[in-house]
């Protein structure tokens, strides 16, 4: 008769434990069904991206815009896609991307804004630029300057150079920590470049709609 309460105890135990292992199972599985999303890359999160001289052509109030290229504008196309980091690894929405460029030609718009424009990173902080690979500034390699601001914190500076131009090495400024990271594709080209901000020192500064 013990036996027999027993192997009911057992059996009830067994039965009340098979649902909610079915259910942690479904649980990991549905867990592992969801997509994550990909860690941007940040090799040296203490690491600020350095800065650069502006230069003598950046223009204020540029219009806000994704894409810098024009109807009949020459020059090879490329996207130029990255995200914006705090020096802990965390992604900054909001923060104001400006790019100013040479044209195919090495020549810069004075007169106007073409290829000049900003945008502001997403929910993820991530931005997407289509524009042109800018040509050879005299006593320069190929470059672009760009401006990126955290919301409430100081304006970064810098410049983007690409690989692999002979220029680079005689270019008195270039940095290598500022290289693209490019790809080649059929007709255009693609690059790559994550901005990494120091935030400890933020304050209030005036921003741009």
């Amino acid at each position: 008769m013990a036996n027999h309460r027993t192997s009911r105890r057992d059996f009830l135990r067994l039965s009340a434990a098979v649902p909610a292992a079915l259910a942690l199972g479904a649980s990991d599985a549905r867990a592992q069904a969801v997509p994550r999303a990909p860690t941007p890359s940040c090799p040296d999160p203490s690491a600020p991206t350095p800065r650069q001289t502006a230069g003598p052509f950046y223009k204020p109030a540029s219009p806000r815009r994704g894409s810098l290229l024009e109807p009949g504008m020459r020059g090879t196309p490329i996207v130029l896609t990255g995200t914006v980091l705090s020096t802990e690894c965390k992604p900054v929405p909001g923060a104001l991307v400006d790019v100013w460029q040479a044209d195919d030609a090495g020549v810069y718009d004075n007169a106007g804004y073409r290829l000049r424009g900003h945008q502001f990173t997403d929910d993820q902080g991530r931005y997407r630029l289509e524009t042109i690979v800018p040509g050879h500034y005299p006593g320069r390699t190929r470059h672009f300057h760009v401006n990126v601001q955290a919301p409430s914190s100081p304006v970064l500076t810098t410049q983007l150079y690409f690989p692999n131009d002979p220029a680079n090495q005689r270019d008195f400024i270039f940095r290598p920590d500022l290289l693209i990271e490019m790809t080649d594709g059929s007709g255009a080209k693609s690059g790559t470049f994550d901005f990494v901000l120091d935030l400890t020192n933020a304050r209030t500064r005036p921003r741009r709609s």
